[in-house]
């Protein structure tokens, strides 16, 4: 051993010990005992201070994180080593970057390294061409059995065949196949799951119920004593989320469903596990594996609504139901450069509306697309979807009348469910408990409490079943289903109804339209709205101009009050519009002081006694003194057309033209239809009726 000098044995020698996996170091013992025996070895060639590195058992070697191996580097680097001993180059490094680096330092301060075959001096040429091979030959040993491995693995799931895992709900029925749980209330479950995405269209609704309502769900622990079992608790997001997106449940076998990225952090190797790919990246997909809790096109369709709520998920998502009183966010898209239009609020307390697209003003700093109220917009958009939804009323309310009882159904059947896994544990338990020697105090002592802990929770149970057949809600009776009927027949009643929320109209709004396109075009709000079933409905709702505001009065009821003012004063006026039905922009009667506010605002004069005869006009009665006739006849001379006259309103005073009162022709009808006295008797008195 002319390698092994006096400079090397008056150092330390280190005995370097690692096994790649923690399965290894739990079953493979003797190879782990081979490594220790390397500290004879080391003393038997001369060494007196031997040290043994043992960080690194169940660590791999291709990896950094390793601090056994840094620690060997730290010794080496001071100048306290004098050998290095390992069974094999692998156990040393397992990548040619930690080896080349160990022979470097090893050839700087003159470490020599042993393993099985012999001695090795880094600094001599041909040793360090053969440790170098040694390095080289075990980093390309790791990649070809990795790549053996997993090319093994990639053809048994292409087969299907490939179960690392089982999901809740699903049993290995042999060592290639799975089924459907045979437990029941884990398959009702996750029934219960799928019909109520279906009903609620939000993962986060579905999460919120269960959590209201109490229903606990499966989840699957692993112990050192039991190994995997199942665990009823209430539910987390995510568990809901990985149900609803995992497509075992539809019955399709997947694999390769998340990858591993290695990026580079502070000059090392960061391995991230675990992310979502793709699912054109996916290594296998294989629909029709197994029998499925659902359908592929109810798990196609699940996606796209999980797609589409997904909020500042890109252009394209509509972005779940969210708080506030306008109807179409998420649905509109600007028709002038196709991004999708925001929502703000403003008014004294938020509760104005306003649709904006500015996404070319953030991202060019160009100018804003598009702005306009949400009012008209939404009721336009409202009045569509019932008008066509209106056939299907009288289905819907039958569906509702359903739908009350099957809630109550289903969280009954959940707690029925749980009562009878509870008093299945119970029995267990007792018999457990009824099986022990009663002397063992030790153990009998703990299978009690655990048999009084599952008594406990079969009294929780009954206690809740009793509750809940307590308040249970009767059925419909007769009057109630009436009331349904009707507001199913008349859908704009149960739309406006006070009971119906903003969010359940956004819910039959999104149920039926797709997205809808909208362009400000000549002081309209262009409107085009893509149905569900592909149809398209144009939509025209007239935009606000500078100065009108949703309290803004009509224009029909300005122009009115306009002319009336010429007419009549302001407190006749208010009276003439309350019995019109005209309302303030605030949808409130009119007064005189509202009538004299208006009045002043579009700029009118007040009424003045004798305006009338001064513009030479005269009421009905008036005409029919000058002609000396009753109302009614000038009213029908006016309806003949022999007598010009114009009227504004219901209520509203007609005006003539007192010339025309001089015509040949009126005055020549009149004289026709003026009444003769009943007798010639000149002592005769008419009677006057006021």
């Amino acid at each position: 051993m002319t390698k092994i000098t006096a400079e090397h044995l008056a150092r330390s020698a280190v005995v370097y010990i690692r096994q790649s996996t923690a399965d290894q170091f739990l079953n493979n013992h003797e190879s782990r005992r081979r490594q220790y025996a390397l500290a004879e070895r080391a003393r038997q060639h001369g060494w007196q201070d031997v040290v043994v590195i043992d960080d690194d058992l169940g660590r791999s070697g291709s990896g950094i994180a390793r601090p056994g191996f840094e620690k060997l580097l730290a010794a080496i680097c001071e100048g306290r080593v004098g050998a290095v001993f390992a069974i094999e180059a692998s156990r040393l490094a397992r990548n040619g970057r930690d080896w080349h680096t160990l022979i470097e330092f090893c050839g700087l301060v003159n470490v020599v390294i042993l393993d099985e075959d012999g001695v090795y001096d880094p600094r001599l040429p041909n040793d360090r061409l053969l440790l170098g091979m040694k390095g080289t030959m075990s980093e390309l040993e790791l990649s070809i059995l990795k790549q053996r491995s997993l090319e093994a693995l990639k053809q048994k799931a292409k087969r299907g065949e490939l179960f690392l895992t089982v999901a809740i709900g699903y049993v290995k029925v042999r060592r290639d196949r799975i089924e459907k749980d045979p437990d029941q209330r884990i398959r009702e479950a996750l029934d219960l799951i799928f019909r109520k995405f279906t009903e609620f269209q939000s993962i986060r609704q579905v999460h919120l119920w269960l959590r209201q309502e109490g229903i606990s769900l499966p989840t699957i622990t692993h112990s050192g004593e039991e190994g995997r079992r199942i665990v009823w608790k209430l539910p987390v997001y995510n568990t809901i989320h990985h149900i609803l997106t995992n497509p075992i449940y539809a019955g399709a076998y997947a694999f390769g469903r998340t990858g591993t990225r290695v990026t580079i952090e502070k000059g090392r190797k960061r391995v991230i596990r675990g992310y979502k790919r793709e699912r054109s990246e996916w290594d296998v997909l294989l629909p029709d594996h197994h029998e499925g809790y659902l359908s592929w096109a109810d798990y196609e369709r699940n996606q796209r609504l999980i797609a589409d709520n997904a909020n500042r998920k890109g252009l394209l998502a509509r972005g779940s139901i969210r708080r506030g009183e306008t109807l179409l966010a998420g649905l509109l898209r600007c028709g002038h450069c196709g991004r999708k239009l925001h929502v703000a609020y403003g008014g004294s307390v938020g509760e104005a509306g306003r649709y904006h697209c500015k996404g070319s003003a953030v991202n060019h700093g160009g100018e804003r697309c598009i702005s306009f109220g949400s009012l008209r917009v939404d009721q336009a958009v409202g009045a569509e979807v019932i008008r066509l939804l209106q056939p299907l009323g009288v289905e819907a309310a039958l569906r509702a009348a359903e739908q009350r009882t099957c809630e109550a159904a289903e969280k009954l059947r959940q707690v029925e469910l749980s009562l009878k896994h509870a008093r299945f544990e119970a029995a267990h338990a007792r018999r457990q408990y009824d099986a022990v020697d009663p002397d063992n105090r030790l153990v009998a002592s703990e299978l009690e409490r655990r048999w009084n802990e599952k008594l406990k929770d079969v009294q929780r149970f009954e206690e809740e079943l009793e509750a809940l057949g307590a308040s249970r809600r009767p059925a419909l009776d007769d009057a109630e289903r009436e009331h349904l009927m009707q507001l199913g027949a008349d859908l704009q009643a149960a739309w406006s109804h006070p009971h119906a929320t903003m969010a359940t109209r956004k819910r039959i709004v999104r149920a039926v339209l797709n997205e809808i396109v909208v362009r400000v075009e000549d002081g309209f709000v262009a409107l085009v709205l893509h149905w569900q079933g592909g149809d398209h409905t144009a939509l025209k709702v007239r935009k606000n101009t500078a100065g009108k505001h949703r309290w803004t009065v009509e224009e029909d009821t300005e122009a009115l009050v306009r002319e009336l003012a010429r007419m009549m004063p302001d407190r006749a006026i208010a009276s003439l519009l309350n019995r019109a039905g005209k309302q303030t922009g605030r949808q409130n009667g009119w007064t005189q002081s509202r009538v004299c506010s208006l009045r002043n605002r579009l700029g009118v004069p007040f009424y003045q006694d004798g305006e009338r005869a001064q513009r030479g006009e005269v009421t009905l009665d008036e005409a029919a003194a000058v002609l000396r006739v009753s109302a009614m006849t000038v009213l029908r001379m006016i309806k003949r057309g022999t007598l010009p006259g114009r009227h504004l309103c219901k209520g509203a005073p007609w005006v003539i033209k007192a010339a025309d009162l001089e015509r040949e022709e009126v005055k020549k009808e009149a004289q026709g239809r003026r009444k003769m006295p009943l007798t010639q008797d000149p002592n005769q008195i008419t009677l006057t009726f006021q």
